[in-house]
């Protein structure tokens, strides 16, 4: 687990919990090393005021909510259900052209965030396939996590393919360095808190609980030790990040706000 003295967090639960939220709330504070405190009929204004913390993380009925001072985090699988829907209709979807993505391919995500990639990833490689998702946040790695095995979607094989993720809280650049040579097909990386959308209201709430690291040279090199037949780096379009990496293979469509980088390795 990845350190976490300073989450600015506490746990509690909604009002009137029953006995099974009670378990879970017990359960994430030892998972996050948080405070637990018994909701009551407290505020969650006056719990914020009280015990002087940005975060709170509640366990509902629907499943853990975290309450930061820019709005609400919760599990949703955001853009990932109109991607697979626009996959299921034979139409295009760059990151999948990024890392010519197949039945049975291994992909390792080295920035998991909502876990939307991940989750498309999922879809695409199927049962044969496996798709790892690091998150170096806790609480998102906790929050994502839980979504990933307990969300049931209208579609069964949106739902399979989240329960097929493996999520764990881990930094990208140690974990990458542990790994053995050539061991996932695809490593894949999306920093994309360095230079953030702030008009989007799915994203605001992560913003001072995610990583913005812009992405290390030697980490580049030990993702492409461990990769079989690419790397692929998520920017924006135009971005200078592929100049400072050493990428010039570049993928994008012509109005699209995003271009994936490429380092073909083989295979």
């Amino acid at each position: 687990m990845t350190e976490i003295g300073c989450m600015n967090l506490i746990v509690t639960t909604a009002f009137d919990p029953s006995p099974q939220m009670e378990i879970a709330a017990q359960d994430a504070a030892q998972i996050l090393e948080a405070p637990l405190i018994q909701r009551k009929r407290i505020s969650l204004a006056k719990i914020r005021h009280d015990y002087a913390l940005h975060n709170i993380l509640v366990i509902t009925r629907d499943g853990p909510l975290i309450h930061t001072p820019n709005g609400e985090f919760f599990f949703h699988v955001s853009m990932g259900e109109l991607r697979i829907k626009n996959l299921a209709d034979g139409k295009h979807d760059h990151m999948v052209a990024a890392m010519q993505l197949r039945s049975g391919m291994s992909v390792l995500d080295c920035t998991a965030g909502l876990a939307t990639d991940a989750l498309v990833a999922s879809y695409v490689t199927g049962e044969t396939g496996a798709v790892t998702g690091l998150e170096s946040s806790p609480i998102i790695a906790f929050m994502i996590g839980w979504g990933l095995q307990n969300f049931c979607h209208p579609s069964e094989q949106i739902t399979q393919a989240a329960r097929r993720v493996r999520l764990k809280n881990a930094d990208y650049a140690e974990f990458l360095a542990t790994m053995p040579n050539r061991c996932f097909d695809i490593v894949y990386f999306d920093p994309m808190f360095r230079h953030p959308n702030y008009r989007s209201s799915q994203l605001n709430p992560m913003r001072d609980l995610a990583d913005n690291r812009s992405i290390d040279p030697q980490v580049l090199r030990e993702a492409c030790r461990i990769a079989r037949q690419r790397v692929v780096v998520k920017e924006g379009s135009g971005s200078k990040e592929f100049q400072r990496l050493g990428i010039t293979d570049i993928i994008g469509g012509k109005y699209s706000r995003i271009a994936f980088g490429v380092i073909e390795l083989g295979g």
